[in-house]
C-alpha cells in the first residue's frame, strides 16, 4: 500500500514536472497557507531537482488574517501590498519566474466579518493585483494552481469526521481527483492532456456563434467572441514553456462576448470567495450584464462582488465540464472552486483570459474591448452545471447542435 508521504511526493513531483513544468534556470514564485509547508518543502525539493535557480515561498496565515478584521483601524481595510503586487508582475512578465499557488484556506475564514470590512479589503487587494492578473491572464509565463489539505479546509468540507480523520480524507481525495495516485501520475496526465486536446479540436472547429443552457432555473444564451479560442488541459505561455495551469483540470473553455448574455442563471454548487461562502446565486443577463442577481447565502459578499466595477458584472470565461467528471464522481463538494468548478459547467465574471481570443498580442486595450473582451479586476467562477442540463451550440446561422445532455458530452 502506498503511504501518505509517497503520495504527497508524487503529487509534489507531478505539480512541478506537469503542472509548472519549470525549466533550468527559471525562478519559481510560491504562496501557500502556513499548514501546507509539507507539501511546500517536498515541491521546492523537486523544484530544483528541475534545475530551478531559486525558489521563494511567501505564507499566509489565517490567523493574522483574522486579526485584520477584528483590531484593524477603519483604515486597513482599504489598505493593500502594491509593492509587493508589483514585484510580482515584474517577476512574471519576461517568464523567468513561474509562479506557484498551493490553496486551502477555510472557505467561511471571513464569514462573520463585517461585509463591508471584507468588501472593501477586496477591492483594496484586486486593485493592487492588477498587475499581476494582467501577467497571468496575458499567459506570460508558466503557471500553476493546486491545492493542500488543511485543518479548517478538512473540516468545511467533511464537518462530520473527526480532524485528524477529516484531513486524511480531504489528502485521499486530492491525489485521487488530481491523479497523484496512480502508478505514474506525470504519464497519466499526458493521457488526460491528450483527451481534452481532442475535445478543444472539435470545439475550435466548429466555431459555434454562442452556446444554449436550459436546465433547472436557468435559461440562458450566451454569444461567444467572433474570433474566439478554446483551450483546456496544458497550454503553452509566451515564455514557450509547456504549463498545466490548474491541477486537477476538467474543463475546456473560451471567451464569451462581453455584452451578448441573455437569460437567467441558478449556481449548482456553492462558491467560495475570499474567505466567504455564497450559495443558491441566481441572476439574470441582458446584453451582457447582470441586471438581476440574488443568493442565498453570502448575499451581500455576492453583491458587492459583481459591483467591483464596470466589468465585474460581465462575463470573462465559459468553461463545459461533463457531470461524470472525476470531481463531481467523487461525490464530494470541496467548498473550493479550483475543485467544484471541475465537477460542473461553469462560468466567470470579471477579467477574461487572452489566450481565448486571436490576434490579443497585437491589439490595443481598446480593440480588445471592442472585440467583446471583458476586463476586470476580478476574476470569479461560479459553477451552473449539473445531471440535468442541457447545453446547445448555435450556429452563425442559428442552427442548434446539441452539445450536453444530461451534463455528458453528446459525441
Amino acid at each position: 500500500m502506498t503511504s501518505h508521504d509517497q503520495l504527497l511526493d508524487r503529487y509534489a513531483e507531478l505539480i512541478i514536472r506537469s503542472g509548472l513544468n519549470v525549466r533550468a534556470g527559471q525562478q519559481v514564485l510560491m504562496t501557500a497557507p502556513l499548514e501546507a509547508v509539507d507539501l511546500v518543502r517536498r515541491v521546492t525539493f523537486h523544484a530544483y531537482k528541475a534545475g530551478a535557480s531559486l525558489v521563494t515561498t511567501l505564507y499566509s496565515d489565517e490567523q493574522t488574517s483574522l486579526m485584520r478584521f477584528r483590531h484593524g483601524a477603519e483604515t486597513a481595510f482599504d489598505a493593500a501590498p502594491g509593492w509587493l503586487f508589483n514585484g510580482m508582475a515584474e517577476a512574471f512578465r519576461d517568464g523567468s519566474t513561474a509562479r506557484l499557488a498551493i490553496i486551502g484556506e477555510d472557505p467561511s475564514l471571513l464569514s462573520k466579518e463585517d461585509p463591508e470590512h471584507v468588501s472593501r479589503a477586496n477591492r483594496a487587494r484586486s486593485k493592487a493585483y492588477k498587475p499581476v492578473i494582467e501577467q497571468i491572464t496575458g499567459f506570460a509565463t508558466n503557471w500553476c494552481v493546486v491545492s493542500a489539505a488543511t485543518p479548517s479546509h478538512a473540516k468545511s468540507v467533511f464537518p462530520q469526521l473527526l480532524p485528524e480523520q477529516a484531513l486524511a480524507a480531504l489528502w485521499a481525495a486530492i491525489f485521487k481527483c488530481t491523479r497523484a495516485d496512480q502508478p505514474d501520475p506525470v504519464a497519466a496526465w499526458k493521457d488526460h492532456n491528450a483527451a481534452l486536446h481532442a475535445r478543444v479540436q472539435m470545439l475550435n472547429g466548429k466555431r459555434y456563434a454562442a452556446l444554449k443552457y436550459v436546465g433547472p432555473g436557468t435559461d440562458f444564451t450566451l454569444g461567444l467572441v467572433d474570433n474566439h479560442v478554446w483551450a483546456g488541459g496544458a497550454s503553452t505561455a509566451r515564455n514557450g514553456i509547456l504549463c498545466n495551469p490548474n491541477i486537477p483540470s476538467e474543463e475546456v473553455f473560451t471567451m464569451p462576448h462581453r455584452e451578448r448574455a441573455d437569460g437567467i442563471v441558478r449556481s449548482t454548487k456553492p462558491l467560495s470567495y475570499q474567505g466567504s461562502l455564497i450559495d443558491g446565486i441566481s441572476v439574470r443577463f441582458e446584453k451582457g450584464r447582470i441586471v438581476e442577481g440574488t443568493a442565498e447565502k453570502g448575499g451581500d459578499v455576492f453583491r458587492k462582488m459583481i459591483e467591483t466595477d464596470e466589468g465585474a458584472a460581465r462575463l470573462g470565461e465559459v468553461a463545459l465540464v461533463p457531470h461524470s467528471s472525476p470531481i463531481s464522481a467523487s461525490g464530494i463538494v470541496f467548498n473550493e472552486t479550483l475543485y467544484d468548478e471541475n465537477a460542473a459547467s461553469h462560468i466567470a465574471v470579471g477579467q477574461a483570459y487572452a489566450q481565448n481570443m486571436e490576434g490579443t498580442a497585437e491589439m490595443s486595450a481598446d480593440q480588445k474591448l471592442a472585440a467583446g473582451m471583458n476586463t476586470s479586476l476580478i476574476h470569479v467562477d461560479w459553477m451552473i452545471g449539473s445531471g440535468e442540463l442541457n447545453v446547445d451550440g448555435v450556429t452563425k446561422d442559428g442552427k442548434a447542435e446539441a452539445l450536453m445532455r444530461n451534463g455528458e458530452w453528446v459525441a
